[in-house]
Parts: C-alpha cells; structure tokens; sequence
C-alpha cells in the first residue's frame, strides 16, 4: 500500500553567474545545511540520499557523485543518482518520493546542483554525440523553432513573450535567492533587447547560474503540521525524434499531466490548483507549457497569460519565485520548481507568497522537451 510522503524542509543557494566561494562540494551543502535546518532534522535522521545533476559536460567532471558522497552526507548511507537531463531536479524529487511512498525509508534528502561557470552549457549542449543529430547552437537554437511553429499554430501576438519575462523578472525581484533581480524591467526593455534566435529575445532567456536546492522528504511519523504533502508526482518520457512528433505539445507531456491530475483527484486543474511552478526557461514555454498541462485548450495558452491570470495576483500564479527565467542552474531548476510549489503550500514562499495556496504544482522538462516531471504538493494528507 502507498504511503503518504510529505516534504519536511527546504533549502537552496543564492544562485549567481559564479560562485567563486565554494567548490560544487560547498555548492551542495549550502543547499543540504538549509533543507535539514528547515526540516528540524540531523545526519542521524536521514536514511537515504538521492542526487541529480545535468549532462556532466555542463561542469566537465564525470560522475561527481563518486566525490561528493560525504558532502552530501551520503557516507554509509544508500546514494542514487538520477539524470534525466533538464527535468532533473523534478525526477530527483519524485524517486526520493518514491523511496517514501514505497515504506523502504523513513526521511530521504534529495540534492540537485549545477555550476555551470566551471564549464560552458552552451558548448556542451552544441557537440554531436555519436548516434544523434547535431544541435549546434545551444537550447535556444533547438526550441526556437518549436516556438515558431506555436506561435503559427495558436496565432498568439509577438508580445506574448515578453509579457512573461516581465511578470517572472518582477516576480524574482521578490526573492532574495534569484539570480536575476531586474523590478525595473518593462514590456518596452524586453522588446527592445537583442534577438538571439528569433523569436526569442535576450530578456526572454533564462540566466545561467550556479546554484543548488535540497529536500528533506518524510512520512506520516516525520511529518509536522505545516508540511506540503505530496497528493500525486509523474515521470513520462518520449524519444527526441519520432516521426510525426510534436515538439509544441509532446505527448510525454499530457500524458504526465492527465496521470497527475488523475491521482490528485484533480478533474479541473485551473480552478483546483492556487500556484504553478512550470519550467520556463525561455518565456514562449508559459503558453505553450498551460496548453501542455490541461490548464488551457489547444492553442488558448497565450490568452491566458495575456488576461494576466498567471500573474501573482491572477487566477493561477505561475512561477511567482521568479521561475527559470530569473534563476538557472539546470541540474537543480527541475527541483527548484517542486521546493517553491511546497514553500507555497507551506505558507514559507516569503515576499513571493501568494495568499490562499492549499494545492499547487511543481512541474520540470528537460532534453528535447521528452522527459517531463510533476509533483502536486498541497495542504491536506492523501
């Protein structure tokens, strides 16, 4: 029999463009020290670790979870490493979830990190591995197209884009984590930055940041009376290419979305859900990612980022951590996502919480828009 799994605490790092003042080890315990402080627990307390990270290419060190087993407090304890590129963090979540769900422990941490200044993601993210199609410039490169084609498809304005960056950069200026903290830029700022893979602008982008985020996962006998229960997660994978795939809205992603919201009881997700956290790396994914989900029709995403229901005081608050639009470190994005979406829940979001949240959705995509991860956290034991 399932058993109800409830997050416990969260912690996460200050994420800059460099963090010069810690090594990836320092990364992580920065990130671990705040989640077991904030869970109220000790190294004794914890039984399992899980760890996630990106492409190893994005620090250039192969398997650091070989090295980092004592920093991330994993010394005689069991140690898993998930990779499912972007989504990581998300994915991360949901097995240490599992590991609770299952009865095999107790409290579970669960780590993601990236330091991307000690290598280059866009190099990485650019070279042809065997067997596979070259890229050749980046993520902005590969998804641009894919923004085309929904913008052709759902006939939504130019401006659709740059309303999102604006909404998530105000929103990160509230968090005193975020990497980017812009509570000056405007609609005018954004349309006026430089096109870097058209249609997508440079304020329209996502940073790239060092930075980490931990979760302390519990059960029934661990919980505390402001935990965030976790009331449903779901993993989903597709290949990158397929024929006849649709990178706009791939079936990886409904198909995780429609498992979701079936095993939170969940039949109407825009009215049942307070507060999303979506992975949002270029500010187009808004739209497309609330048609993905089921909180929009097919082609009527970008209506509603345009009426301002996904604003912080809008019928669904997304992203009002600032989202991965004002802070990036890839391995850990995913994780950051589903640890906001339980700060909400929590009623510990800060200068960023949104009045009322009982239910709220943590979501992560990653690689070719073919793995996607969610968990829906709410006030409530299942």
């Amino acid at each position: 029999m399932k058993q109800p799994a409830a997050v416990l605490g969260v912690g996460q790092t200050h994420h800059r463009a460099k963090r010069l003042d810690v090594s990836m080890a320092g990364l992580c315990r920065e990130a671990i020290d705040r989640a077991m402080a904030d869970a109220g627990v000790d190294w004794d307390g914890i039984d399992a670790v899980v760890v996630g990270k990106a492409p190893d290419l994005f620090e250039g060190v192969m398997m650091p979870e070989l090295f980092l087993a004592d920093a991330l407090g994993a010394v005689g304890k069991p140690l898993l490493r998930v990779h499912t590129a972007g989504s990581v963090g998300g994915s991360t979540a949901n097995v240490a979830a599992s590991l609770i769900h299952s009865g095999v422990h107790r409290r579970v941490l669960a780590v993601a990190f990236e330091k991307q200044s000690e290598s280059n993601a866009m190099w990485a993210l650019s070279i042809a591995p065997p067997f596979s199609m070259p890229v050749g410039a980046g993520a902005g490169g590969y998804f641009a197209p894919h923004v085309r084609s929904y913008i052709r498809r759902s006939g939504a304005p130019e401006h659709i884009g740059s309303l999102v960056a604006v909404k998530d950069r105000h929103n990160g200026a509230r968090n005193p984590y975020a990497h980017l903290r812009q509570p000056d830029i405007t609609l005018e700022s954004v349309r006026a930055s430089t096109m870097l893979w058209d249609p997508i602008r440079y304020d329209e982008t996502c940073p790239s940041s060092d930075g980490a985020c931990a979760i302390v996962l519990g059960d029934s006998s661990a919980a505390h009376k402001d935990s965030a229960w976790i009331q449903a997660t779901a993993m989903r994978t597709e290949p990158t290419t397929f024929a006849g795939r649709d990178q706009v809205n791939p079936r990886a992603g409904r198909d995780a979305a429609h498992a979701l919201w079936r095993e939170a009881g969940i039949s109407d997700p825009l009215q049942e859900i307070d507060a999303a956290e979506i992975y949002v790396p270029f500010s187009w994914f808004e739209p497309m990612w609330l048609e993905n989900l089921g909180f929009a029709a097919e082609g009527q995403g970008w209506k509603l980022t345009e009426s301002g229901a996904t604003a912080m005081d809008g019928q669904l608050p997304v992203n009002a951590s600032g989202g991965v639009l004002s802070s990036n470190p890839i391995g850990a994005s995913g994780m950051l996502r589903f640890a906001e979406a339980a700060l909400q829940v929590m009623g510990r979001a800060g200068d960023h919480q949104v009045d009322g949240v009982r239910r709220a959705l943590g979501h992560a995509y990653g690689g070719g828009s073919q793995y996607f991860s969610m968990w829906v956290v709410g006030n409530e034991k299942p």
